[in-house]
């Protein structure tokens, strides 16, 4: 879809549109190369570039993507930026939401909570009986 947009995005006249358009494909490519290899066999370095990009965590990946998506969109505001960069930011976005964890489940923050209330109760009473 970035690729497809980005080519849209070149035919006009407006310089803006054609960098915006030409980034858009460049960021296809860099997608292409990081997540799918197997879809650029016939480039030799494209498994290298993906062995990198898998030795990165999940925060550094989600602000490259976001960052790659975001580029176009601030040289050109166009719905075909826009569009073309959604899925470029949603990958960004799921490497950002991975990199923050799993979700907790309510009962175990429920027991941690009920522990520190009662530190808390102990320490009071503690200071309590000491000024008594």
């Amino acid at each position: 879809a970035c690729a497809f947009a980005g080519l849209w995005n070149c035919v006009t006249i407006n310089p803006l549109n054609i960098a915006a358009g030409v980034w858009m494909m460049l960021n296809a490519f860099v997608l292409f190369l990081c997540e799918a290899p197997f879809c650029c066999q016939f480039i030799e370095f494209a498994n290298a570039v993906s062995a990198r990009a898998d030795r990165l965590r999940a925060w550094q990946k989600a602000a490259f993507y976001c960052g790659m998506a975001v580029f176009p969109v601030v040289l050109s505001l166009t719905l075909t930026t826009l569009f073309g960069n959604a899925i470029a930011f949603a990958t960004g976005v799921l490497y950002g939401l991975s990199a923050l964890g799993k979700k907790g489940d309510a009962i175990s923050y429920a027991r941690i909570h009920q522990q520190q209330k009662q530190m808390d109760e102990e320490k009071l009473t503690g200071t309590l009986e000491g000024q008594a």
